[in-house]
């Protein structure tokens, strides 16, 4: 019997979509191959196993016995990102360790575990704990965890905190990063941002491998800056959803028929899609800004307005009466679409986004030129190396954004320059369909990975 076949992989991710879905496709990645999953899950947020039923699924409770989940809580949802990861890490640092502990002790073999680099320095505690190596998943490109790693000597340097003085100014450790492209939130407690970031690097420093959901072709001088820096085995295997896509048939509900009919009745690269991803919410200010900007470039688009994205409103009810009626179909509102099958259809043109890397990963893998407006973190660094190193989009900042510049952004992206930036794109949609290939880059990377993850001795945590 092949050794794969009875040594079971243990997945831990973080429970938010942008870095739940990367770990989903990794666990298909791995099944593929021939390793059994089992995924533990917080009970906060946690999936619906039937959706996913080639993998075991364990909820990890809370560590508040006998009361209420301190995570679903009125005060826990007003919390900004930072106070919130800090709050998820607390409830369930212990249970983790004792889920993991009883998987381990279950009686079957464990080849390692995967965890979010979130989750750091919690899982490498439980891991050494009961003696299963320690594999992590960077749900953000490379060039963003350098600039995450750096942040001692961007504080040394005083380009942090920011100053708005100094918004514009080139980072010149960090070329061709510009002080406001660093990836910080804004967050009541910035030496925790601090620290879980701290956490975040030397958790991924100290683990037996580190896997991104990213190729050569596209990161090849930031991942020959993290060699020259860390000593841990990398394996650059993305994109994931490219190995994973044909792995299970796509399932359509009658939403995505619904977007589908009306995405074939426009014309070929004429749809602007946006989506702000599943965390950044806006003012209904910015919301109206945005709508009227959209309805005036007369582009027919396709806009995700997931609940709660307006803060203080459930859905549209900030639009002016009669305006959706107005626009009939030019335009379309959803809650939600499928995402890869939106980018891939031909009548996308440009897709609006907040740079979250899966995102960003996507529109690169289906050819489409982005809109750049970026509302934390990575979001930054992944926008400027959109616009000015791979030339693949266009910049839409938060600040200067009202209707007449969106008008304007919208109209040149779609009409002047979208050409040229579509060839810069058709160019990296090629690079990532060779590094997929049988003789590529991230198909030699994974190859590399499963011979790496059978050679842990199970029993043997020395790295």
């Amino acid at each position: 019997m092949d050794e794969r076949k009875v040594r079971k992989i243990i997945m831990f991710p973080l429970p938010f979509p942008g870095h739940f879905n990367p770990m989903i496709q990794l666990a298909r990645i791995f099944h593929h191959r021939g390793f059994p999953v089992t995924i533990l899950h917080t009970s906060f947020n946690s999936p619906n196993p039937s959706h996913y039923p080639l993998f075991a699924f364990r909820t990890i409770p809370h560590n508040n016995e006998g009361g209420e989940d301190p995570l679903t809580q009125p005060e826990a949802s007003s919390m900004d990102l930072v106070a919130f990861i800090r709050l998820l890490r607390q409830t369930y640092a212990e249970t983790f360790r004792q889920s993991l502990a009883a998987e381990v002790g279950g009686g079957e073999t464990m080849c390692c575990l995967v965890s979010d680099a979130v989750w750091a320095r919690n899982t490498e505690v439980a891991a050494e704990k009961v003696g299963v190596r320690r594999v992590v998943l960077i749900t953000s490109g490379v060039a963003s965890f350098c600039a995450f790693a750096a942040f001692p000597l961007l504080r040394d340097k005083h380009y942090l905190p920011i100053q708005d003085s100094r918004l514009d100014e080139l980072v010149t450790e960090f070329p061709p990063l510009k002080v406001k492209d660093l990836p910080v939130m804004e967050t009541n407690e910035p030496e925790e941002l601090y620290r879980v970031v701290n956490d975040m690097v030397k958790g991924a420093e100290s683990s037996s491998g580190l896997i991104w959901n990213t190729f050569e072709d596209l990161e090849r001088l930031s991942l020959m800056d993290f060699r020259s820096k860390f000593q841990v085995p990398i394996f650059p295997i993305g994109p994931f959803h490219k190995h994973s896509e044909n792995l299970l048939p796509m399932i359509k509900n009658k939403e995505d028929h619904v977007t589908t009919d009306w995405l074939n009745k426009q014309d070929p690269k004429s749809v602007v899609y946006v989506s702000f991803g599943s965390l950044a919410n806006i003012e209904e200010k910015e919301f109206l800004e945005i709508a009227w900007g959209l309805r005036n470039s007369e582009r027919p688009f396709l806009w995700v307005v997931r609940p709660g994205l307006v803060r203080g409103t459930e859905w549209l009810e900030a639009l002016p009466s009669g305006f959706v009626e107005n626009i009939g179909q030019k335009g379309k509102f959803v809650k939600w679409v499928n995402q890869l099958e939106v980018l891939a259809h031909s009548a996308v043109g440009a897709f609006w986004t907040h740079c979250g890397w899966n995102s960003t990963l996507e529109s690169i893998c289906e050819g489409v030129p982005m809109i750049c407006t970026p509302c934390f973190t990575d979001q930054f660094v992944n926008a400027r190396y959109i616009v000015d190193v791979w030339r693949i989009g266009i910049e839409l900042e938060r600040t200067t954004m009202d209707r007449k510049e969106i008008e304007k952004v919208l109209r040149s992206v779609v009409i002047k320059e979208g050409d040229l930036i579509r060839e810069m794109c058709l160019k990296l949609k090629e690079r990532a369909t060779v590094c997929l290939s049988i003789d590529g880059s991230s198909s030699i990377y994974l190859d590399t990975l499963v011979n790496h993850v059978l050679s842990f001795d199970p029993y043997d945590v020395a790295s």
